[in-house]
């Protein structure tokens, strides 16, 4: 006899699922839990930086706000004498950068995006988040100068996003963190490659060469004393910073972005291994509080500060626009439907716990695009009006953006009994 044409064959098995959006491991999950909750602080300080910044620009102190945001500091003989407001964006921001390049590092050495299987859904779903922004605004800005700045809504604040999940949906699945944390990385290893490849001109060899010599000494010391200075107190601080400065200095003269040296920088700690481990962990410890207490607060400061009213043309400029549908739309929709097609036609499924609600909800904050955003718009545009035209559809379209996440993730308390059947 035999077997019907649909029944199985004895002995064949189906073919294994991979499930996606799942913690990698018990340690990996409480090292992401301690990243999230120093990025749920950080990204309320900035909140409130920014809240101040654009405050300021517009009350009675807008004048002396905008002075000391144009006031120029620095020595003129090494070409650093700049205003504050660059000192922020050039200078401070690098501390952010390196310690993104440091989290990236760690992710494809020991963290989600070591693994294949756990890495291409975030790395995928981030090009798709970057393509469709990118593609909107292009849309509303083709065939004009105004389209230089198409990477604006392509960029994820993770401090902003993390404190905004924290906020409004504080019980998300832990596996639904990680996706946004992992997402929000990759999409920022997405806008250095974009920064250092789209927005820089003129390169100068020499200083570019130059700094070579700090770079190679930085790794050197990092990788033959990594213990000693993960134990050292003032090492880091006085061996290994100054390499840095110099470093950051020469990249700045060469015509890179100057935040570019610190993602360099921390690509050259070492991460894996007990001493490079350490060396990684006494680095987080003590550069992290300056990044997100004093770096990006200060930046986000002079940045939000733009005069409701000025040389804006929010809301309806095509600049505005794009930047706006790009972040509000562009961003859940690149990321939703990239992850729908890896589920639909590969063998990859969503973890369990995860909702598609939900993910959609992640993907509607991950248009939160503040910080990479603000300083995008510097590179983008010379012009005051395009400029602070860009800076208020960022702003706005994080708010938005925002919304629309809470809409999809905020849900009221359902009765016992209800919740009860539902899980039967």
């Amino acid at each position: 006899m035999t077997p019907a044409k649909n029944s199985p064959i004895p002995g064949a098995e189906r073919p294994r699922r991979r499930r996606i959006l799942s913690l990698v491991s018990k340690r990996e999950a409480a090292r992401v839990s301690r990243l999230l909750r120093a990025e749920v602080v950080g990204g309320v300080i900035v909140m409130i930086a920014a809240l101040l910044g654009f405050l300021a620009a517009n009350s009675p102190i807008a004048d002396s706000y905008f002075a000391l945001r144009d006031t120029k500091i620095g020595p003129a003989s090494l070409g650093l004498n700049i205003n504050v407001g660059h000192w922020a964006s050039d200078g401070l921001l690098a501390i952010f950068f390196f310690m993104v390049g440091l989290e990236l590092k760690r992710e494809f050495v020991s963290g989600a995006l070591s693994k294949f299987s756990t890495a291409i859904v975030p790395v995928a779903a981030a090009f798709g988040g970057v393509a469709v922004p990118a593609l909107l605004y292009v849309s509303f800005t083709a065939g004009t100068p105004a389209a230089h700045g198409w990477a604006i809504p392509t960029a994820t604040d993770i401090a902003f996003a993390v404190a905004v999940l924290g906020l409004i949906a504080p019980r998300i699945p832990p596996a639904l963190r990680m996706f946004l944390l992992t997402l929000a990385v990759v999409d920022d290893l997405i806008a250095i490659t974009i920064i250092a490849v789209f927005y820089t001109e003129n390169i100068q060899l020499l200083p570019l060469v130059l700094s070579v010599i700090p770079l190679a000494l930085y790794w050197f010391i990092s990788r033959k004393y990594a213990a000693r200075l993960a134990r050292s107190t003032w090492g880091p601080w006085l061996i290994l910073l100054p390499l840095g400065m110099v470093a950051w200095a020469l990249f700045h003269a060469s015509g890179i972005h100057a935040t570019i040296a610190g993602v360099v920088l921390a690509f050259l700690v070492p991460v894996s291994g007990r001493d490079g481990t350490q060396l990684a962990e006494t680095f987080e410890h003590r550069f992290r509080p300056l990044s997100t207490g004093i770096a990006v607060p200060v930046f986000a400061f002079f940045a939000a500060g733009v005069a409701v009213g000025g040389a804006s043309r929010f809301p309806l400029d095509p600049i505005a626009l794009g930047i706006m549908v790009g972040l509000v739309i562009g961003k859940p929709v690149g990321i939703s439907l990239i992850t729908w097609l890896l589920t639909r036609f590969t063998r990859a499924e969503l973890d369990p716990a995860v909702r598609w609600r939900e993910l959609i909800g992640v993907a509607a904050l991950a248009g939160v695009g503040f910080t990479v955003s603000l300083l995008v718009t510097e590179l983008s545009f010379s012009d005051a009006g395009d400029a602070d035209t860009a800076r208020l559809a960022v702003m706005v379209g994080s708010v938005i953006a925002v919304a629309v996440s809470a809409a999809l993730l905020v849900r009221k308390a359902r009765p016992r009994a209800v919740a009860a059947q539902e899980t039967e």
